[in-house]
């Protein structure tokens, strides 16, 4: 047996509402009855042994590493390089799971040979296996999707009813009403009532339970940080928080201003020299 796919589901056996009434069996001979209560009951089948580990080994390069299309009737080549060393029920059960995976669809469904059990190409992938295959792996999504929503619905309404039990427990601890006339009001009965206290005492005392993944996935988008790491706390483009770039030391101070060192230091400015009288060019004597 070798198949891209899981067996078809066989049809449940009728149950005995349904089953045609049978003629009633003629009484037995005694004898023939002490026989039959005598005989040992027969022993269940045994299950087939996994043959999984020492396929991998000898024909690691089909069965090892990334899945790949197996060749057609590569049962009876396993059969032909391992003379006896597998039963017909071993590698059945072994061909069902292998190519039942939703890895070996997919690989099916991308490449574009078989291989055989050296791992060299031996046959195309035929229109019908490679759409029975897309049609599974469609299957397998939507399945998929329908138990992400499943758990999403579910953990919603658990969140909802333990707010509820948290808001029961807060009003039931300052209420001034009876039991009963609280019980009318918060639309519960005397005998629910504790249970629910009890519940909602445990949970005060313990964290929310996270959402699932696909709810974490689909909430508001993580604040963005304009500021650079390990930055300093200054943000991007050297510019401080006013919106005025950075001064270099030095910068915009007027001529004969202390710098900002000197005046810490109390240090006087260098007087600037007297402007002298222009003297004549060298090539003009002097009258």
């Amino acid at each position: 047996m070798n198949s891209d796919l899981p067996d078809p589901l066989i049809p449940a056996a009728p149950s005995d509402d349904t089953a045609p009434a049978s003629t009633p069996a003629p009484e037995a001979e005694p004898a023939a009855a002490h026989a039959s209560e005598a005989a040992p009951a027969a022993a269940p089948a045994a299950a087939p042994v996994d043959a999984t580990a020492e396929l991998k080994a000898l024909f690691p390069a089909l069965f090892t590493g990334k899945p790949k299309p197996v060749k057609l009737r590569v049962q009876a080549d396993i059969q032909e390089r391992a003379p006896g060393k597998f039963s017909k029920a071993q590698l059945s059960a072994f061909l069902r799971r292998y190519t039942g995976g939703t890895g070996y669809l997919i690989a099916l469904t991308q490449a574009k040979t078989r291989f055989d059990l050296d791992g060299q190409p031996a046959g195309e992938i035929t229109e019908e296996h490679l759409k029975a295959a897309q049609e599974e792996l469609t299957r397998r999504r939507g399945l998929k999707k329908e138990r992400e929503h499943a758990d999403q619905e579910r953990h919603q309404l658990e969140a909802q009813q333990r707010r509820n039990r948290a808001q029961l427990l807060w009003d039931f601890e300052r209420t001034t009403l009876t039991e009963a006339n609280f019980c009318v009001l918060k639309g519960t009965t005397p005998e629910e009532l504790p249970g629910l206290l009890e519940i909602a005492r445990k949970e005060r005392t313990e964290a929310p339970p996270a959402p699932p993944r696909e709810a974490r996935r689909d909430g508001p988008p993580p604040r963005r940080d304009d500021r650079r790491p390990g930055g300093g706390g200054r943000p991007e483009g050297g510019r401080r928080e006013g919106g005025r770039p950075p001064q270099r030391q030095g910068q915009g101070r007027k001529p004969g201003q202390p710098r900002r060192d000197q005046a810490a230091k109390g240090q006087a400015p260098k007087e600037q020299p007297a402007a002298t009288e222009a003297q004549p060019p060298k090539d003009q004597a002097p009258e």
